[in-house]
């Protein structure tokens, strides 16, 4: 079993911990249809910057 040979001081413990936390995403708004997205995201509907990026899909 490994045993540490030095103990961790609390400063470094705590800079490994500093990237623990989690941050909320960021959302936008899409300016011309108003729809929610992830930023550098295209929209559910297909929009990027007001500019349609995906066609629907046809729905047969």
């Amino acid at each position: 079993m490994a045993v540490q040979q030095n103990k961790k001081s609390r400063s470094r413990r705590d800079m490994r911990r500093g990237h623990d936390g989690l941050t909320a995403r960021n959302v936008s708004v899409d300016a011309s249809t108003g729809e929610t997205h992830l930023r550098h995201h295209v929209t559910p509907g297909g929009f990027h910057k007001g500019r349609r990026l995906v066609a629907k899909k046809s729905e047969d």
